[in-house]
């Protein structure tokens, strides 16, 4: 007996979508498998992905790893600037500790940093950039002209002049790299809503009566997400090089074990004029890889999001 019309999609054996939220969500999942079969086809994209992987759990076992009391100096069970050997492979730092092991724990300051503060970073430039697009007029002539002072401005020398400023703490470098890093994006992301809010829908959602809040929020910031995502890996590449920077010049937090302070400690030690290199060439390293793989990642998701831009390359 055929059922009547209507409940054919509720009693379907495979459990077929029920309900606008349900097709939103099949809608979404079908996305991002499209996404991740178009992805996997860039090859640096996916050994740049693997790195991150790779470092991430790194980055999570590290108590595994090295052990809780690694960073201890009280602790430390080898003598002061060792050469590399079986029982420390990177050598020791002037402390004795085993550099290896606070290389490992250095990947999880350096990615927190990294991740916090492109989060901070991108979200102040969609916030700018989406509200500048549609409301426009004196108030986005405005925002967008300090926009372009903060553009002008060297991004390290006002991050360095927050950083003096401040408490020395992990916060104030993730606050002062966020605040600093959000120009581009916000211009970016500006002329992607002036993209979005040019189509005929947007008019249409205007006509019945949509405000701006529906608007920016319904339709203007999901079509924007694609260019934040690939805007985010990149931004933070730049973040996890501007801590570094930071706390190499001595202006981060010195009880924090990171990968600049890691160099910024070899610097003060003599590494240089020493000899030393496996003091200053694992973190520099370490520094560069994980920079290169948000970027190799970052160029894929561009060329995957805007085919047009991979034809070009």
């Amino acid at each position: 007996m055929t059922p009547p019309v209507g409940q054919h999609a509720e009693s379907s054996p495979e459990g077929a979508v029920e309900g606008p939220r349900g097709l939103v969500w099949a809608r979404r999942r079908r996305a991002v498998a499209r996404f991740w079969q178009q992805y996997r086809t860039h090859r640096a994209g996916l050994a740049g992905l693997v790195l991150l992987v790779v470092i991430a759990v790194v980055a999570l076992a590290a108590p595994l790893l090295v052990g809780a009391d690694s960073q201890s100096v009280t602790g430390a069970a080898g003598g002061p600037l060792e050469d590399p050997s079986g029982s420390f492979p990177l050598g020791t730092d002037q402390f004795g500790r085993s550099l290896l092991a606070l290389l490992v724990w250095g990947t999880r300051v350096s990615l927190s940093v990294g991740l916090l503060a492109a989060f901070l970073s991108v979200a102040i430039g969609t916030l700018v950039g989406i509200t500048a697009g549609h409301f426009r007029g004196w108030y986005a002539t405005v925002i967008m002209r300090v926009t372009d002072w903060f553009l002008v401005m060297p991004t390290l020398v006002l991050a360095i002049a927050l950083a003096t400023v401040m408490s020395r703490s992990i916060w104030t470098t993730i606050l002062a790299i966020g605040v600093t890093t959000w120009p581009t994006t916000a211009r970016l992301v500006r002329a992607q809503t002036l993209a979005v809010e040019s189509r005929p829908y947007i008019e249409r959602a205007r006509a019945l009566g949509g405000g701006h809040r529906h608007i920016m929020a319904r339709h203007v910031l999901p079509n924007v997400m694609p260019l934040v995502l690939a805007q985010t890996t990149l931004v933070i590449s730049t973040a996890i090089l501007t801590e570094a920077t930071l706390a190499f010049l001595g202006l981060s937090d010195p009880s924090i074990v990171s990968w600049g302070g890691l160099l910024q400690d070899a610097r003060e030690a003599g590494a240089v004029s020493s000899g030393n290199w496996w003091y200053l060439a694992p973190p520099g390293l370490a520094i560069a890889v994980v920079a290169l793989a948000f970027t190799l990642c970052g160029r894929a998701i561009e060329s995957v999001l805007n085919p047009k831009l991979g034809e070009r390359r």
